[in-house]
């Protein structure tokens, strides 16, 4: 049925209390994809190269700025995906404005191992931008990266518990600017300087470590909030000042999930003119996950009425289903957005409210992100479900000379439900759950796995 009156004008729509927000020009955000990469260290998960090229193509056809495909120093199956995907945008199945970033530690090796990658297939660095990571937070500085830096700076590493935190601080700008340099020096044009557990840090030193990184050459920041521990509040107090600090430099917001305030913080961060959105198809990464790309961009659009033009959210249910494909990994049913079963309905009063206008129980149509409305029947049904599904199937039950009438209806719902008592297991679903997570289980090797492992090497070496 049409209504009769706007919509806005029988829903207050939520746009009515973010619409005094100010965001930068939709035409200049850019999302951010991590899928590939960061997505990927989500335990046992891997993608083949080819695999990655698919959704590599996916993700450019839906409109993507941004694709991190690969770790090129750890990995021959990450080297081949990068050049899987730099010669697929050469041929032009890739789009050839999309952005296509490789990570790098603040190693040299690590910065030649991406060039190297791309020029043994005839590309050149500057076909591609490289992340090199650093990390802000003391408490990575000292107690994850102090023996590097001691190292580095030729010292013992007997002095790693009695340095100050000064000390690592002060160390670890010179490691990420020669890194950048170096980078810069090796042809690279785009060189992102990320910053690891920055939601934990100090922005003083923030501030000092972004000034140092973009006087160094580096292109583009990636504030991280590794452990998902940022709040809205967190993020007013973070991304203004270091936004300020960068002046034309971009920045990224790449947060984590662990609390599910990833879309969120990830919006309040666009806000405050962090131009690029880090995300990751169906929120899949380490421990909780990434920000999910279904979440950012339709609460940017829906919810702030920040449309990015040109981008497809018309597919964001196929990237769901070929990502669950690929990596093993299926979403709750309930997922916002994407999840299948978001766009059914099986109780009464909602499936009744359902046929007469949608937006009565949806606030996003189903066909808006590839995916469809269906009604299931069982125990909570009513009478105008059945009737809706009858009137869809009037010509097939006349041709077997069936007339839809309300004692029909009246059976056919006795029935359903009467089926699904019957149908329903005493006991739950223990069978299809222990199935699901041995398979979940199984995708990586378990620590068992890797004792067999180590005594099949020794008796590898006694053999030798």
């Amino acid at each position: 049925m049409n209504l009769k009156e706007p919509l806005d004008q029988l829903a207050v729509p939520p746009t009515q209390f973010t619409r005094h927000l100010k965001f930068p020009d939709p035409a200049s955000i850019r999302v951010y994809d991590d899928t590939l990469r960061d997505g990927e260290q989500m335990p046992g998960v891997a993608f083949s190269p080819e695999q990655k090229l698919e959704l590599a193509q996916l993700l450019s056809d839906m409109g993507v700025h941004v694709i991190d495909p690969a770790f090129p120093a750890v990995s021959e199956s990450d080297r081949k995906a990068l050049q899987l995907i730099v010669q697929a945008q050469r041929r032009g199945t890739i789009r050839k404005d999309i952005e296509i970033l490789a990570m790098c530690r603040s190693l040299k090796e690590d910065i030649d191992a991406v060039a190297d990658t791309v020029t043994a297939v005839g590309a050149n660095p500057d076909d591609v931008s490289v992340l090199v990571l650093s990390t802000l937070s003391d408490l990575h500085l000292k107690y994850k990266l102090g023996k590097t830096l001691l190292r580095r700076d030729g010292l013992p590493e007997d002095q790693w518990l009695t340095r100050p935190v000064g000390y690592y601080r002060e160390q670890n700008l010179g490691l990420i600017t020669h890194a950048i340099r170096y980078a810069r020096k090796r042809g690279f044009s785009r060189v992102e300087f990320a910053a690891e557990d920055a939601s934990r840090s100090d922005v003083s030193y923030g501030e000092v470590w972004a000034k140092a990184c973009v006087e160094a050459g580096g292109t583009r920041m990636c504030f991280s909030d590794t452990c998902g521990v940022f709040t809205p509040e967190a993020v007013d107090h973070y991304i203004p000042r270091l936004v300020k600090v960068l002046g034309p430099v971009p920045m990224t917001a790449h947060f984590h999930n662990d609390f599910g305030l990833g879309a969120i913080n990830t919006v309040r961060a666009i806000s405050h003119g962090a131009l690029y959105a880090g995300v990751t198809a169906n929120g899949i990464g380490e421990r909780a996950g990434n920000t999910p790309l279904h979440e950012f961009v339709m609460v940017l659009k829906m919810l702030y009425g920040v449309e990015l033009p040109g981008f497809r959210y018309d597919l964001l249910t196929e990237l769901r289903r070929k990502i669950e494909r690929y990596s093993g990994v299926p979403l709750q049913p309930h997922e916002p957005i994407v999840g299948e079963g978001v766009f059914k309905h099986e109780s009464g009063i909602h499936t009744a409210a359902i046929a007469i206008h949608p937006a009565i129980y949806q606030f996003i149509a189903e066909e808006a992100v590839g995916g469809e409305q269906r009604f299931v029947f069982g125990k909570h049904s009513g009478a105008a479900a059945v009737e809706s599904v009858l009137a869809k199937h009037v010509k097939t039950l006349h041709e077997h000379g069936v007339e839809v009438s309300p004692e029909l209806v009246k059976r056919i719902l006795d029935r359903v439900k009467s089926l699904r008592e019957e149908t329903l297991p005493e006991r739950g679903y223990p069978e299809a759950m222990d199935a699901h997570y041995r398979q979940y289980y199984g995708l990586g090797l378990s620590e068992e796995r890797i004792v067999e492992l180590a005594l099949e090497a020794a008796d590898k070496r006694r053999v030798f």
